[in-house]
């Protein structure tokens, strides 16, 4: 079982309120239209916690389990990261998620899926402002393009609900591969295309 990580409590409650939104932009750089949120209520509403720090306090938008309290979210990003912490906002009940899974570069896991070993995982605190902060394995999520996060649990109730998800970290372009371009000769030199057949003929009327 991959260890528990752990959650840096209100560390971070001192650093002014923009300076953690700098840290925690990660949202925008998730590929929004490939995102997918298995389990939810309304359809699309997963994408709608992954949000500006400054709109984290947002309620109006957020993501309720249907048939129980589990949630998966596949998120594909438009590059690669270096994810170093998460935040997690929800209710102050027990709709509020109570564990949280990482699974790193694994596309379109499901809940069938899940059964395997996760890379990290966090025993979550009733959050309602976004000030404890669940800090990764650097050396693990560094080379991130594929992120799936998995709320198996709440605190009781029969749904789970989840206002905000904060992704702390680094962004890089994805690299890549260069075309190699062949340059071919635009007209064919007489010299360099000679008729055998041609030969041929001219060394056989030669030896008569």
């Amino acid at each position: 079982m991959a260890p528990h990580g752990k959650c840096c409590g209100d560390s971070s409650h001192h650093l002014e309120s923009d300076e953690i939104g700098i840290h925690y932009s990660l949202y925008n750089k998730i590929d929004k239209e490939n995102l997918e949120c298995l389990n939810e209520t309304t359809e699309g509403s997963g994408k709608t916690v992954f949000k500006p720090w400054e709109e984290r306090l947002n309620f109006e938008m957020f993501v309720e389990s249907d048939a129980d309290e589990e949630l998966l979210f596949n998120i594909p990003f438009v590059g690669n990261i270096k994810l170093k912490a998460i935040k997690v906002i929800g209710e102050d009940s027990d709709t509020h998620p109570s564990k949280m899974r990482l699974f790193k570069n694994r596309p379109s896991m499901t809940f069938d899926d899940t059964s395997c070993t996760a890379d990290q995982e966090f025993e979550l605190v009733h959050d309602t402002n976004g000030i404890a902060e669940y800090v990764t394995k650097v050396v693990t999520f560094n080379n991130v393009n594929h992120l799936t996060l998995h709320f198996p649990s709440n605190f009781g109730a029969s749904s789970t609900k989840i206002y905000y998800i904060g992704l702390k970290g680094e962004y890089f372009e994805a690299h890549h591969h260069g075309v190699t371009i062949c340059t071919y000769e635009a007209r064919p030199m007489p010299q360099d295309h000679k008729n055998p057949l041609t030969e041929f003929s001219a060394g056989q009327l030669g030896g008569q």
